[in-house]
């Protein structure tokens, strides 16, 4: 299985930014698909989740209000729109597949991983 995040970049604070996740080599719509990020110095942390059909949708408090997630099982993607961008926003984005039967934010729950793309948010 493969999975190739695309669409990061530079964007000032109050901008917005949309990340695609493109799927390869699984059933795509058989695995919730997750967003985390990473910054600096800190551990991975929880960003989104979708649910295998748009069934349902989760949110970190800190994105909640700012960032859609969402997929599109005809073309094996998910997306992540980025609005309202803060410069704590700033890390690798990461894509990641969950084919277990619970709702998780742990990313140790989650079975495959893409190399991630960098979003910068200058102030």
């Amino acid at each position: 299985a493969h999975l190739t995040e695309s669409g990061g970049g530079l964007v000032q604070a109050g901008g917005s930014l949309r990340l695609s996740c493109a799927a390869s080599g699984l059933t795509f719509s058989v695995y919730a698909m997750g967003w985390f990020r990473q910054a600096p110095g800190k551990e991975r942390e929880f960003v989104a989740r979708v649910g295998r059909r748009n069934e349902y949708t989760t949110y970190a408090d800190s994105v909640k209000g700012r960032f859609t997630i969402s997929r599109d099982n005809a073309k094996n993607t998910a997306f992540l729109l980025m609005n309202i961008l803060k410069p704590e926003d700033t890390a690798v984005y990461y894509c990641a597949a969950d084919g277990g039967p619970l709702r998780t934010t742990d990313p140790d729950e989650y079975e495959y991983w893409g190399q991630g793309t960098q979003v910068t948010v200058s102030s």
